[in-house]
């Protein structure tokens, strides 16, 4: 993963007369690319564009003597100065602040890997634990791992949670719904693969399914376009087509039981886009963000306004702009954000008394 597609002039590839550059677009700002830092560029933008987390840590008051390493500290720090346009390089200290302790420089990552340490690394280096549960619940999918014994029926439960739902995707046409069902499918083990059973005290044929027990206010999903084939990394270009809402019932339909934690009546609405580039050796990321019921574009510091129909040509096999843009991470937004509201309305209580 070597070519920089970021050096690239971005008027070269958008040409339009509501390009912007540097300013803020409800929330949407450009932001320069340093040391190939396009990844977190395009995270920063879905994670400006998720109020939520920053209400969140804003309810936090650090301590004076905070060391300036502290990740959610200069993540805070920066979705605040995105929304300034009198700072021109809002986000130079939280890259640096990931630079020193989570990845590395003028290197290619990946959105997915990076989501979660920006994530993981956001709670474990929060002093307040209650802020730290939140930043957790804003996004944890709850599920459980269930292998039943085919010769005794006992069932091994396995409980575990996930930033963001890994779903894997075929070589044709494939559809939100379809890669959700494949997900939670039950599976028969391979004979290779038996399990070994606690009950029956020894290995056993099996099956593996896994349970939805519940899901977030904000559902990140992660279309696997990155696959190893004997060593060697290639990006699946396959189409895949998303709605821009969907309810959850299309879960409770993917569940040979129903999940406690599911509402079938909710509602998710897709609110960012994170977007891959190129192939798996050369690529470059951008984002659509949605804001005041207008779509819009960020490739580094370019900023212009979209539509929809140009978030559907990241569905896959899009060769608009002589580029392969294809579409990594969805983020939905729960429409009945009450529970949401109501947990920070209660930390906002407890330390305000």
């Amino acid at each position: 993963m070597g070519k920089n597609y970021s050096k690239m002039d971005p008027r070269s590839l958008h040409r339009s007369s509501s390009l912007n550059y540097g300013r803020s677009l409800n929330y949407v700002r450009g932001l320069f690319n340093y040391s190939l830092s396009c990844c977190v560029n395009a995270l920063l933008q879905s994670f400006s564009a998720t109020t939520e987390l920053l209400d969140i840590l804003n309810i936090w008051h650090p301590s004076d003597g905070i060391d300036e390493r502290n990740v959610p500290l200069q993540l805070r720090k920066a979705l605040e100065a995105m929304r300034d346009i009198s700072h021109s390089a809002p986000h130079k200290d939280f890259l640096n602040c990931l630079y020193r302790q989570a990845i590395r420089p003028s290197t290619q990552q990946d959105a997915d890997e990076i989501f979660h340490i920006i994530l993981n690394l956001s709670q474990k280096q929060m002093p307040d634990a209650a802020v730290a549960q939140e930043i957790r619940s804003l996004y944890e999918i709850k599920v459980e791992t269930q292998v039943v014994c085919s010769k005794c029926e006992f069932i091994h439960r396995a409980p575990s949670s996930l930033f963001s739902l890994p779903l894997a995707i075929w070589e044709r046409e494939n559809t939100l719904k379809g890669c959700i069902n494949s997900f939670f499918k039950l599976q028969k083990l391979p004979d290779s693969e038996k399990f070994y059973c606690d009950r029956c005290d020894e290995k056993q044929p099996s099956t593996h399914e896994m349970k939805l027990v519940s899901l977030p206010p904000i559902l990140c999903v992660h279309l696997k376009r990155f696959r190893n084939d004997d060593g060697f990394t290639r990006k699946l270009f396959s189409e895949v087509t998303f709605p821009e809402t969907f309810s959850t019932e299309i879960f409770a339909a993917a569940q040979s039981e129903n999940a406690d934690g599911l509402k079938a009546d909710e509602w998710y609405s897709l609110y960012a886009v994170v977007v891959h580039i190129g192939t798996a050796m050369f690529g470059h990321y951008t984002a659509f963000i949605h804001s005041d019921q207008e779509w819009y574009y960020a490739d580094d510091s370019c900023v212009r306004q979209s539509t929809w129909a140009e978030v559907r040509e990241t569905y896959g096999e899009s060769h608009r702009y002589g580029q392969r843009r294809t579409a990594y991470l969805l983020l939905y937004r729960k429409k009945s954000r009450n529970s949401t509201v109501g947990n920070t309305a209660a930390l906002n209580e407890h330390y305000m008394n």
